[in-house]
């Protein structure tokens, strides 16, 4: 089984930057592909981001690319968002889910165990 905790969320104000982490214990970090979802208030979870074993494959989101970037580092079992340029839009809970799969893409339905969350909320 794996543990997921994120940290990281806040209040920041519209074009400001925040940096969420998650880290994994359970299972051998390399061997889990990540990935970060969210979910505004009365809407459904969505997709963010997501990063292949070693890190060397992303994908995101149309609504974050060129503003959230995904990285990950193995020797310290976690997984990192930077997000800038943050928009009252993104407001939501922010979640990290880890897979077994190759590549899990965007379905969330493809990721395994999911961490508890951590809210972000952007004031304009």
């Amino acid at each position: 089984q794996v543990q997921l905790v994120e940290s990281g969320g806040g209040l920041v104000q519209a074009g400001g930057s925040l940096r969420l982490s998650c880290a994994a214990s359970g299972r051998t970090f390399s061997t889990l592909a990540m990935g970060w979802f969210r979910q505004a208030p009365g809407k459904e979870r969505e997709f963010v981001a997501s990063i292949s074993r070693a890190g060397g494959r992303t994908s995101y989101a149309d609504s974050v690319k060129g503003r959230f970037t995904i990285s990950r580092d193995n020797a310290k079992n976690t997984v990192y968002l930077q997000m800038s340029s943050l928009e009252a839009e993104d407001t939501a809970v922010f979640y990290c889910a880890s897979s077994t799969a190759f590549w899990p893409g965007s379905a969330a339905e493809s990721y395994d165990y999911w961490g508890q969350g951590t809210q972000v909320t952007v004031s304009s």
